[in-house]
């Protein structure tokens, strides 16, 4: 029997190695795990905030983590329904928004501890409004109409208040995010706005806002907001890895700490879905989830 020559066989070695790496390469490629979040907060800060948390999910699950920003609320709800992400950081009606459109087949997965009692503020420069009710007749700007902390929960608290913001008010209007509320409400486009707290807090420590011309007139009672939500069909075992990758954040460790700061985290706890069952009562209440 002949052989082929040796350097005959060194490419036939050669090309056989390239193919095998050219095919791991693909399967790589299929396998990268990808994240949105609903957008609160402008494009760029979004992506900045992510970035190393993205990194160090990729350590933790073994496989490529790629941020997918999407349009508005509505977009990050049918991106993790329709497989186009695979996790998504919602707000509490957003969350609860996915849960009713997929039939109970969204899991939130974690939370961080500020949302078992997260806020929204009502700001104004405005000297003569100092409680909910100075509201009538003026105009406000709410977030998304999607948002929990920038819609959802201040229109709830209005309701409480006996007052309707769609007859009572001059007129609402919708910024679509917190700093761009922010925004409305000092350059005098409206008189008043509403906003989730922890932003507010953020722009004020950056001195983007100042406090003494732009003030907080009211800060609601708390309630549960934001999550990190995957699929429930989602595999068991990288289900665990994301949850435990969460858990393991530490604020002593200072990697760990840069992570947290951008996400205005503590620390990460478990969650679950029983505890929107309020936010999800208050939607419907306000006529913005059918029953």
């Amino acid at each position: 029997m002949k052989f082929p020559p040796m350097n005959t066989l060194k490419s036939l070695f050669a090309a056989a190695l390239l193919a095998t790496t050219a095919f791991a390469q693909a399967q790589s490629a299929d396998h990268v795990f990808r994240v949105s979040a609903i957008p609160d907060e402008a494009p760029t800060e979004l992506q900045r905030k992510f970035k190393p948390l993205g990194e160090y999910l990729e350590k933790k699950i073994g496989m490529k983590v790629e941020f997918t920003p999407v349009t508005d609320y509505a977009a990050s709800v049918e991106a993790l329904i329709n497989k186009k992400v695979d996790m998504v950081w919602f707000g509490g009606f957003t969350f609860v928004q996915a849960k009713d459109r997929s039939k109970n087949q969204i899991t939130p997965l974690v939370q961080r501890a500020e949302d078992e009692k997260f806020r929204s503020v009502f700001i104004t420069t405005n000297k003569d409004i100092n409680k909910l009710e100075d509201l009538k007749g003026r105009t406000l700007s709410f977030g998304s109409e999607s948002s929990t902390s920038g819609h959802l929960m201040p229109r709830s608290y209005l309701l409480a208040a006996k007052i309707n913001p769609d007859t009572d008010l001059k007129r609402i209007a919708f910024s679509g995010a917190h700093d761009a509320t922010v925004a409305a409400v000092a350059g005098g486009k409206v008189d008043a706005g509403a906003l989730n707290i922890s932003v507010w807090e953020k722009m004020v420590g950056e001195k983007k806002v100042d406090p003494a011309v732009v003030r907080v007139f009211y800060t609601t009672p708390g309630y549960y907001d934001y999550n990190w939500s995957v699929r429930s069909d989602m595999n068991a075992d990288l289900k665990k890895k994301l949850t435990d990758a969460f858990l393991a954040l530490d604020p002593k460790n200072p990697q760990d700490k840069v992570i947290m700061d951008l996400q205005r985290a503590s620390k990460f706890i478990p969650t679950k879905a029983e505890n929107y069952t309020a936010i999800e009562a208050a939607a419907q209440n306000a006529g913005l989830l059918k029953k």
